[in-house]
């Protein structure tokens, strides 16, 4: 917050200005303040940067600062506590201030901080490949560890690509992707994506993608029951490759369960059975991506598993640090590392910061715990309790569908549940109740555009997996309230 304190002379000054510019006006600069009409020992106040030197995505707005975080629980320098239902950003799967996650990291600070992998290995990043390894889906059983989630789409794609190259298919470049869908927000992982509002100012430096309408019951024409729906089915996939050309398609990347682009909708059980039958026919790499959905979230290690089927690439993060160091990953098998091994030698990637010791000692801790505390199980039970739970929000007006997999679970709103029609973007629903929830100390995901790439309107709520039952009451109790403030907030009616 800036101060600022003009003279009686100052105002003088200023007003000399104007006069002498009154007959020419100039149009004020994006960015810049209009200097204000001030009386003598007048303040003014710009909150234009409410946070110094720092400026956040949305420019402007003013964040509680948080000072402590306990298991599910937030609290900012007022002490007021935030019943953090989403974990952050999807990743505190064990809760806030674990203390045997926080000790790894500092113990594996004090040794090395940083190495370069680009000239040494160490124990934290071998061990964790282990011990996730021994989770992993069928043959997938080699790592390479970054740091977000797009940079393991980034990675697992140009994997992709030079895995073809180096068997002497050179022509498979093409790669098909779900609408909607969400991979990331660096290049190549945003051309990979179906979020419009994201992609549309960067559109010139995007690669063209090829897409496949997402297996979203609630928004396809079928409503998921007709069996021998294309989209629902995974038959569009084999329309899609066939137009384009078998030869030229690299790679298929799709999440097991929708993230924030569906709010958690879950394809039917036969979709990725017939997505890997095309696949194999094809000749076409399967990129499963998992790093909201993965590591337990969703009541199994993996969100794939229970569909029977081992993607080609798997890219996993956020929960697999607990979110206590930035880590993600990509998981491939020897079939496909060998091939580049075996001809040029080398992936062509490098971060700085891949292969991190300290982040990989975070992972290390979280994975352990998970394994030894069985939080992956934990959360499937509870995971039943969440989805009964969040059911009976269906009797809300204007929540039009509630769905989910374990500790994972998407709201929608819309304008009028008979048809499922979705609240004009102008309305900014999911805007005014994301403000009351946190009003009423309940923070959750909003998201939209996802029911026709401009309006839509859903929550998404992924707790910690160490949410109790009572907690899980409190997400539901204040959900409606932050509902009912939402309702007079925008003014809309019982629908």
């Amino acid at each position: 917050m800036v101060e600022l304190r003009k003279s009686y002379g100052g105002v003088r000054a200023v007003a000399r200005y104007r006069a002498q510019h009154a007959a020419a006006p100039r149009r004020r600069p994006v960015g810049c303040v209009a200097f204000p009409q001030l009386q003598r020992g007048e303040t003014v106040t710009l909150n234009r940067y409410p946070h110094g030197h720092v400026f956040y995505r949305k420019l402007g707005k003013s964040y509680p600062r948080v000072v402590r975080g306990e298991g599910c629980w937030l609290f900012d320098d007022t002490g007021k506590a935030y019943l953090d239902a989403v974990g952050g950003a999807y990743v505190a799967n064990l809760g806030h201030s674990n203390p045997e996650i926080a000790d790894a990291l500092a113990r594996q600070a004090r040794e090395f901080g940083y190495l370069s992998a680009t000239a040494f290995t160490h124990g934290p990043v071998e061990e964790l490949a282990g011990e996730l390894a021994e989770t992993l889906p069928g043959d997938l059983n080699k790592l390479y560890f970054l740091s977000s989630g797009s940079e393991a789409v980034e990675a697992a794609l140009k994997l992709a690509r030079q895995y073809w190259i180096e068997a002497g298919k050179p022509s498979k470049h093409r790669i098909i992707a779900l609408n909607p869908s969400y991979h990331g927000n660096t290049l190549l992982a945003l051309s990979a994506s179906a979020r419009e509002q994201y992609r549309l100012p960067f559109r010139e430096w995007l690669v063209d993608v090829e897409r496949i309408p997402a297996p979203y019951a609630y928004r396809c024409a079928c409503r998921g029951d007709d069996p021998t729906c294309p989209t629902c089915s995974g038959a569009a996939l084999e329309a899609q490759i066939q137009r384009l050309g078998a030869d030229t398609v690299a790679a298929f990347i799709a999440e097991p369960v929708g993230g924030s682009s569906t709010g958690a909708s879950t394809p039917r059980p036969d979709y990725f059975r017939t997505i890997r039958e095309i696949c194999d026919r094809h000749q076409v790499l399967f990129v499963a991506d998992e790093i909201l959905c993965g590591a337990g979230r969703t009541g199994t290690w993996w969100a794939v598993e229970p569909y029977g089927v081992v993607p080609d690439l798997m890219v996993v993060g956020k929960g697999i640090s607990g979110g206590y160091a930035p880590l993600s990953a990509v998981a491939a098998p020897e079939r496909i590392v060998d091939v580049i091994a075996e001809g040029s030698g080398s992936f062509l990637h490098a971060q700085t910061f891949s292969f991190h010791p300290v982040s990989c000692a975070a992972g290390l801790a979280a994975v352990r715990v998970l394994k030894r505390e069985r939080l992956v199980e934990r959360c499937a039970k509870l995971g039943v309790t969440l989805q009964r739970r969040l059911a009976t929000l269906m009797d809300l007006p204007h929540v039009g569908d509630v769905r989910g997999r374990g500790l994972l679970a998407g709201i929608e709103f819309v304008e009028d549940k008979g048809t499922r029609a979705p609240f004009l973007r102008a309305a900014k629903f999911v805007e005014a109740f994301t403000e009351a929830a946190q009003e009423a100390g309940l923070i959750v995901w909003p998201n939209v555009g996802h029911a026709d790439g401009v309006n839509g309107d859903l929550v998404v709520v992924a707790p910690p997996f160490v949410v109790t039952e009572q907690e899980i009451d409190q997400i539901v109790t204040r959900f409606k309230t932050a509902h009912a403030a939402a309702l007079k907030a925008v003014k809309v009616g019982a629908r």
